[in-house]
């Protein structure tokens, strides 16, 4: 498996799966199924790229993200077809083109499980990468707002894209919460960093100990 903009559109599909990236198969305009269930045909994510194509998406997220428009789709019904005793593989997989309007062919249980831990490896990855950056003093801290701002302006359009209504207040909100955690994420890295420092941004003065790096960890 390979990660990034660049990686193959095959990730996560298994020969339970005959979704192509490149030439998805065409659409059919069959009547729909009477016996869907219940929450199946009530589902309403992804309403306002109706009509729009897999490419479409994929490049989207290919220029934005490290996931393909499958693992989107597919970590997003997961989250939302979960029970108390796991994902619903199985009911993801058979109704996929009535879930998503860009996805055009079902999936196995395997593949919709291959495509959900492909995003989720993804997404440590870029984690990680993203945090660590984040710590290791490379950003200011005008830079890191700077990412935080793009990196949240996508998020908060993939999640408009899906349904979620949005108000200015709850974004602003969200927005002054995500700095201010980023701002003690990059205070307390510097003090992990040295064991006297002075806080380039505000002057304060603090000191790491061994006990508060064993209390991070």
């Amino acid at each position: 498996m390979t990660d990034g903009p660049e990686a193959g559109e095959g990730d996560g599909v298994d020969a339970g799966s005959t979704e192509g990236d490149g030439e998805p198969p065409e659409q059919t305009a069959d009547a729909p199924d009477p016996d869907l269930p219940p929450d199946v045909a009530k589902y309403d994510r992804f309403k306002k790229i109706d009509g729009g194509t897999y490419d479409r998406a994929n490049d989207f997220l290919r220029e934005r993200t490290y996931v393909t428009a499958r693992e989107w789709a597919i970590a997003r019904l997961c989250a939302d077809f979960r029970t108390e005793t796991g994902v619903e593989m199985t009911k993801i997989g058979e109704n996929l083109p009535q879930l998503v309007p860009f996805m055009t062919d079902t999936y196995s249980p395997q593949a919709v499980n291959q495509a959900r831990a492909s995003f989720e490896e993804k997404v440590r990855k870029a984690g990680a990468t993203f945090l660590y950056g984040a710590m290791c003093d490379f950003f200011t801290a005008e830079e890191l707002d700077d990412v935080m701002y793009e990196a949240t302006e996508v998020a908060k359009f993939l999640l408009e894209v899906e349904g979620v209504e949005l108000s200015v207040e709850e974004e602003l909100a969200a927005e002054d919460e995500i700095s201010e955690v980023m701002r003690e994420v990059r205070e307390h890295s510097a003090a992990l960093r040295h064991d006297e420092v002075e806080c380039p941004d505000c002057g304060h003065h603090f000191e790491a100990t061994a006990a508060d790096a064993v209390d991070d960890d």
